[in-house]
């Protein structure tokens, strides 16, 4: 019990750890809700809903209404659990520093490639994962949903994924932080 408390208490995991416990968590979601882990499906059905409510018409269309529904489903509240079980991990190892001042902007490679304002980090956060909920719609799935789940599956895409996410996260440290890195 020592032991579980002290790797529960620590700011980095093995990966190996990690790998075994998210493939645990992969078979527990398909045997327990049927459904694979993924993360940006919610994202669309949250906006299929306000879509429908603010222009009916718009949304009116093979996509949302077939492909993903405007719903609150199971993925939904995975979400929230992604979010609580972070701030947990995060409070656990005790690294957990919301609302103190400078955690907003604390990185010291940020500072010193981009500046130290926030608003920077935020804008580039914000636009980046945008591009990155685009992107997930148009390849058939997040991180999770694609890359995770998929390669359960042994799904080719997923696999094809995972080398475009790659090569993009590359080149985009590239055009970034150049030589700085």
């Amino acid at each position: 019990m020592k032991s579980l408390r002290r790797i529960m208490q620590k700011e980095v995991w093995s990966p190996y750890l990690a790998g075994v416990i998210l493939g645990l968590v992969g078979i527990l979601a398909v045997l327990i809700s049927d459904s694979l882990l993924g993360a940006s499906g919610p994202f669309e059905n949250l906006a299929g809903m306000i879509g429908k409510k603010a222009a009916p018409q718009v949304f009116d269309n093979l996509y949302f209404n077939f492909v993903m529904p405007p719903s609150i489903g199971w993925s939904s509240f995975l979400l929230v659990g992604v979010f609580f079980g972070g701030m947990l991990g995060a409070a656990s190892s005790r690294t957990l520093q919301w609302g103190k001042k400078g955690s907003a902007n604390s990185d010291e490679q940020w500072k010193r490639i981009l500046g130290p304002q926030t608003w920077k980090r935020w804008s580039i956060g914000f636009i980046g994962a945008i591009v990155l909920e685009y992107a997930a719609g148009i390849s058939g799935g997040c991180t999770s949903g694609l890359a995770i789940s998929g390669g359960m599956l042994l799904a080719p895409a997923a696999f094809l994924f995972i080398a475009g996410m790659f090569a993009s996260g590359i080149v985009t440290a590239m055009v970034i932080y150049g030589r700085r890195y």
